[in-house]
């Protein structure tokens, strides 16, 4: 539609949008308050008087919005209000932070910076470059929240009024709306703002599904109030009986929600249950709230029966995002499965409002609220570098959608973790140290491996050693940020220490050798042995995987004549090599390929249509006439392979061979002295990185037999290992088989 309006008619529209905007605040506002609203209008109204949005209207009705959205929907204060109006002032105008700081003061010059920054972020393409963007935009989080609040009502605006951009844009806006800012606003508890990014995402990303369900839920709208007025006046006797002050609604399952529901359990619009929602907002007649939301719900299970599997109490344990509320399912009138929602006025509030609503009644004496321990964890693993930034973004997304579950320490104190999370992830939970030695859990008094899953009511020991130490398989089964973040510093941490020894080895071995250590002769190694730096060098060297034989044939190779023919060929190439020597960065020689949960080496082929590299996110493919095909997880046949033949889809990665854990098993026997077995078992455990899976060892009139399987780093270690066995008196053979 055309923008057609005249100057008089523009600026009484601005008039009445900035008295609409006072009007609706959530906050209070004192005349301080006002003042210094309208000075940020003033100066925002002034620094666009010459722009234009795309659909032709006056700049300033786009700042006028989000400042709405911030004091109406999310219930920020004044100043956010004000920040919220000059968001865009420095990003696109003459006006620098210093001016605004001078205007306003420190803490709207530190909001509005954080807001400008993330601006200049999003102009970004690239994948790598746009997770790098997010990670930076997070930052801001924990220097003040309020930034990521008011950049959430500025992207729900720019979503709102999107029509009037190119189809590709609006794409893409909505990719990345529904990739990280529905989930932030999920995870801050903006329940309504993240249904409507959502449904708005879906709008751009799907528009023929999306068009298709809200008329599907226009027509089924009728019904749904009758629906509604039955349940409502089957209530209604009840809770007046009992003197509630209540409100009884309905409400529809977000446009969004039906469709994930639709694809996740691939059924028809129809064939989704529970589409329909009904939520009773209650005055509580008592000092205790939670006592009225229970006797709400024992009036509702009085007249529909309920399904105890589907009750989930919010009250006695809020999210912690600060939400409560009583959710029971029960089968309505026709028995159709209905979710009903149990709130007071104030749990209402904070679920509609979110942050802002749960600081608002937060006592001055309360402990520390879900969100601010939430704030704090994040601000750590934030801070951490160490990940890459898409894997960064991918396992922080995953951290903000998750589901709760609720675990018990063993003095009985109540913890929240994500939904799937292992025993070992508890111990991290409890502090870094307790997760790093951590060698065992007890949960609900018995022995579990550290990849246990836990379910909500679990009680959990943690069993340390100070003598453990992570391992690079505890990544395959810890989900929280915060145990990956701190597992990859050890073993970061390790590495160096391994190098650093690596480098004293190779130094010894040189000087036998006659050769003297200099970064001349590293390069030539880093060269020979196909590697990219020297830190790579030194830390195969510390774990073994070049032993004293490649060693030797290296030299063999450098006095060669050979070799002195390339002497100048060499020069060239270590010269452009050189700046690689201090580099501490580990990188990863990416050399074999493992499929399926025991890490096997098996026969595969690279497929065509998404040719996956090493170090590439990776699954195998059964196919029926050319073995395993290897494709990338975001390949585009994945999803069609994934979902039609899901029993022909293997687990696959790339690994580093020289960095891998190896599964060995030896045969052991001899003759059965009083404590072998310990002395065997001893050995092995104090071997480095050697780790035993299993032992079945036999004895019989004085002779015994067995076999144990461990897991080795490589050929080199192994041996060393047979050496030292075969030394424990008794132990007449030590062989390696394969299979227990």
């Amino acid at each position: 539609m055309e923008y057609n309006v005249t100057i008089e008619e523009e600026n009484k529209e601005i008039a009445n949008r900035y008295k609409d905007l006072l009007k609706g605040t959530y906050e209070v506002l004192s005349k301080e308050d006002k003042e210094l609203i309208r000075k940020a209008f003033d100066i925002a109204l002034d620094a666009h008087s010459k722009q234009r949005r795309k659909t032709g209207e006056p700049y300033i009705f786009h700042p006028i919005a989000v400042a709405k959205i911030v004091a109406m929907e999310i219930g920020l204060g004044a100043t956010s209000i004000a920040a919220a109006l000059l968001h865009d002032v420095v990003e696109d105008t003459d006006y620098t932070i210093d001016d605004m700081e001078q205007l306003f003061g420190e803490t709207i010059a530190r909001i509005v910076n954080g807001l400008t920054k993330i601006s200049r972020l999003n102009k970004a393409q690239d994948a790598s470059i746009q997770a790098e963007n997010f990670r930076k935009m997070l930052l801001t989080l924990h220097d003040d929240v309020r930034v990521i609040l008011i950049k959430i009502a500025d992207r729900l605006h720019n979503m709102q009024t999107m029509d009037a951009m190119p189809a590709h844009k609006q794409v893409k806006i909505a990719s990345e709306t529904l990739y990280i800012y529905a989930p932030l606003a999920h995870r801050l508890g903006l329940y309504n703002i993240k249904t409507e990014l959502e449904d708005l995402g879906l709008k751009y990303t799907e528009p023929e599904v999306f068009k298709d369900i809200v008329t599907k839920i226009k027509e089924s709208k009728e019904e749904q109030q009758k629906y509604l007025e039955t349940f409502a006046n089957t209530l209604k006797q009840g809770l007046d009986q009992e003197q509630f002050k209540y409100d009884i609604k309905g409400r529809f399952k977000s446009i969004y929600s039906i469709r994930r529901k639709m694809r996740n359990q691939n059924v028809t619009f129809d064939e989704v249950y529970d589409k329909f929602a009904i939520r009773i907002i209650f005055t509580p007649t008592s000092k205790d709230e939670k006592f009225d939301a229970w006797k709400i719900y024992s009036i509702v299970t009085d007249y529909f029966k309920p399904n105890p599997s589907r009750l989930r109490d919010w009250i006695s344990q809020p999210k912690s995002t600060g939400y409560e509320a009583l959710h029971i399912t029960v089968v309505g009138p026709d028995a159709q499965w209905v979710e009903v929602q149990i709130r007071s006025e104030r749990m209402n509030e904070i679920a509609e409002k979110g942050y802002a609503a749960h600081f608002k009644y937060k006592q001055g004496n309360s402990n520390e609220s879900g969100l601010e321990a939430w704030l704090n964890r994040l601000k750590e693993s934030l801070e951490n570098q160490s990940l890459n930034a898409v894997d960064f973004v991918e396992e922080f997304k995953l951290n903000l959608y998750s589901k709760e579950i609720y675990v018990f320490t063993p003095k009985g104190d109540l913890k929240s973790l994500p939904k799937d999370a292992s025993a070992l992830d508890f111990a991290f939970s409890i502090h870094t140290d307790v997760g790093l030695k951590c060698r065992g859990a007890k949960v609900n008094g018995k022995l579990v491996p550290l990849s246990h899953t836990l379910k909500s009511g679990d009680q959990i020991e943690v069993i340390t050693s100070s003598t453990n130490k992570p391992n690079a398989r505890w990544l395959d089964f810890v989900i929280t940020a915060r145990a990956k973040t701190k597992i990859r510093a050890a073993l970061k941490d390790e590495e160096k220490q391994i190098a650093e020894e690596g480098k004293a080895i190779l130094m010894r071995k040189l000087r036998h050798l006659k050769i003297n250590f200099n970064d001349k002769i590293v390069n030539e190694l880093v060269v020979y042995f196909k590697l990219r730096t020297s830190f790579d060098l030194f830390f195969r060297f510390g774990n073994g995987a070049i032993d004293n034989t490649q060693l030797k044939a290296f030299v063999s190779q450098r006095n060669s004549t050979f070799l002195n023919f390339f002497k100048t060929k060499l020069r060239r190439n270590n010269t452009s090599s050189k700046e690689v020597i201090d580099t501490e960065e580990v990188t990863h020689k990416y050399d074999a390929l493992v499929f399926g949960k025991e890490e096997e080496k098996l026969d595969y082929k690279l497929s065509k249509c998404c040719n996956p590299i090493p170090g590439d996110k990776v699954f195998g493919f059964l196919t029926i006439n050319e073995g395993i095909k290897v494709h990338k997880k975001n390949c585009p046949n994945a999803i069609s392979l994934q979902s039609n033949y899901a029993y022909r889809i293997m687990q696959a990665k790339w690994i580093d061979s020289t960095k891998q854990d190896f599964k060995v098993i030896l045969h052991i026997s001899g003759v059965d002295n009083k404590g072998i077995v310990n002395n065997v078992t001893g050995i092995i455990s104090s071997s480095n990185d050697v780790f035993i899976h299993s032992i079945n060892i036999t004895g019989d009139e004085g002779v015994f037999d067995g076999k144990i399987s461990v897991s080795v780093k490589n050929s080199s270690q192994l041996s060393k290992l047979i050496k030292s066995i075969q030394k424990v008196d008794g132990v007449k053979k030590i062989e390696r088989v394969n299979s227990l």
